[in-house]
């Protein structure tokens, strides 16, 4: 019954969103050679003849990256991802949203690979003005490495979202009132990247990349780039309008049915949240774990 019940909510979620797309301004055009430039190692970047599918290849020579042409100030960037399947150990897949200033602004999506047999790891973190340790991380509710799913961020004037298949499994408010660092000034970029992080990704760095089982294969696929493109006026992103439909009241928290999908996920598939880590801060939690998410 349960399952059941958590089906409807997720297909009703579902098409909420596909409805809201339907009169939104995608600034992206679906081809990742026209909204993307190679960062790095581009023999590691096999694109496929029509642009809408992409791979990133990790060997002992190097790993790869992309970035969006455009940076953005809020919106929402959905992407569809399958990650490097068997033995990962160390292995790395981040995507992420950047100002690459001194004081930075970033909203992280990072996979976190393991050995053959144990789940993959999703950590998120969010930099605000430069400081994070903001991490969670969760385990996911399906294998990512058998089939494509849909990873989305929704930043806005309110709130960041962190979704999976159209599931919140985070949220970030905009507490700037009372003293809280949030990302709202900096113009973010996007990007992805496929990497060597055996010195931390599993087990604290104690199991490494297994280089005998490369080269390892990240797989991206169709995906939205639904934004403010910067043009270097910050009050027009953060205008109220159906242009910035992300900005719109409806969307400065979570409904009903997000919520309980919300709950479901911190019950059942949160492995660490760095607001119930006293010993780290020792006793002192940071601001933002005394307030409201929603």
């Amino acid at each position: 019954m349960f399952e059941c019940v958590q089906t409807i909510i997720f297909f009703g979620v579902f098409f909420a969103y596909l409805l809201q797309f339907s009169s939104a301004s995608v600034v992206s055009t679906g081809d990742y050679n026209k909204d993307f430039f190679v960062t790095w190692s581009p023999s590691h970047v096999n694109t496929s003849v029509d642009g809408r599918a992409r791979n990133l290849k990790l060997d002992n020579y190097s790993g790869a990256g992309f970035a969006s042409n455009e940076m953005f100030l809020f919106g929402q960037m959905d992407m569809k991802i399958k990650l490097v399947p068997g033995h990962s150990a160390g292995i790395v897949v981040a995507y992420y949203l950047t100002s690459d200033q001194p004081n930075h602004d970033e909203i992280d999506f990072e996979f976190l690979g393991n050995v053959e047999g144990q789940p993959i790891i999703l950590q998120t973190n969010v930099f605000a003005d430069g400081f994070d340790d903001r991490e969670e991380r969760i385990n996911l509710w399906f294998d990512p490495t058998k089939d494509f799913h849909t990873y989305s961020i929704l930043w806005n004037i309110y709130q960041i979202v962190f979704m999976v298949d159209w599931v919140p499994i985070r949220v970030y408010r905009n507490h700037a009132d009372k003293g809280v660092g949030y990302p709202r000034w900096q113009p973010m970029s996007l990007k992805v990247s496929l990497w060597d992080g055996s010195s931390w990704a599993t087990g604290g760095g104690k199991d490494k990349i297994d280089w005998s089982k490369g080269p390892f294969i990240a797989s991206f696929g169709d995906y939205k780039l639904d934004a403010c493109t910067w043009t270097g006026n910050a009050r027009f992103c953060r205008e109220i309008s159906s242009k910035n439909w992300w900005n719109l009241p409806k969307y400065s928290t979570l409904s009903s049915s997000q919520r309980r999908l919300f709950k479901w996920v911190r019950k059942n598939h949160l492995v660490y949240d760095y607001c119930q880590d006293n010993s780290r801060f020792h006793g002192q939690l940071p601001k933002e774990c005394s307030l409201p998410k929603y």
